[in-house]
């Protein structure tokens, strides 16, 4: 069977000091559900993986047995150069996605090519209400439609977004932090009118804070906007 050809190989592969350092990064996952192979190599095995042509063996099993097993399926369709089927493999396996390293990873390089037919999928992802699905169709607005294709009705979507999970609430802040850098006229406001819970704007502040893209200027100002948790109701999932 292929799949258990695939497992043979990852276990090969494997690196158990790289799966401990894993495990300390991705909650919920212990070492009997971790490989360990590096992400380099899963990438170069995935390349080889596209071009079988019993390749759908192995990715319409979507209850993986190991985390690699995962990251591999993600790889693998992030290479389809069809839009139809690679589409369609990653609305397969978007529900079975557990954690932000596999939904932040997935990046299919078909859809630069269909902007159009991918904003029309974001729509889906980010109401469908499963944590990992919104926080996919969050990354991809945010990696394709921040540059020559941003529409300030875009940042309008994610600030409409309302989630008690931790890793959606994370993906918002990291979509304003970046969009600040890129589109700053059109994104600030959204933090001067309170547009996101508290937390969020605080975390979106702190990660703008960090990066290179914004101004000394603009980052003075920034610190300025910061709420006070004190006076405000934290959300449920805040530790």
């Amino acid at each position: 069977m292929l799949e258990q050809e695939i497992r043979d190989r990852l276990f090969r592969l494997q690196d158990t000091e790289y799966r401990d350092f894993q495990c300390r990064l991705i909650p919920g996952y212990d070492k009997d559900t971790m490989i360990g192979v590096r992400t380099p190599e899963l990438r170069q095995y995935a390349k080889q993986l596209e071009k079988r042509e019993d390749i759908d063996d192995f990715l319409h099993n979507l209850q993986h047995r190991y985390f690699d097993e995962n990251q591999l399926h993600a790889f693998i369709i992030s290479e389809f150069k069809d839009w139809n089927r690679c589409i369609a493999e990653v609305n397969r396996f978007l529900p079975y996605v557990d954690n932000w390293a596999t939904c932040d990873q997935k990046s299919p390089k078909v859809f630069r090519k269909h902007r159009k037919e991918l904003l029309a999928e974001i729509d889906k992802w980010v109401q469908s209400g499963r944590t990992y699905t919104v926080r996919f169709g969050i990354g991809k607005l945010m990696q394709h439609f921040l540059d020559e294709d941003y529409n300030p009705a875009y940042p309008e979507t994610v600030a409409s977004i309302r989630s008690d999970e931790y890793y959606v609430n994370m993906m918002i802040a990291w979509y304003f932090a970046t969009a600040l850098a890129k589109q700053y006229d059109t994104v600030i406001s959204f933090l001067e009118e309170h547009r996101l819970d508290v937390w969020t704007h605080n975390k979106t502040i702190q990660k703008a804070l960090e990066s290179r893209r914004i101004t000394e200027t603009q980052k003075e100002y920034l610190k300025s906007l910061k709420r006070n948790t004190q006076k405000e109701e934290k959300p449920a999932w805040h530790t």
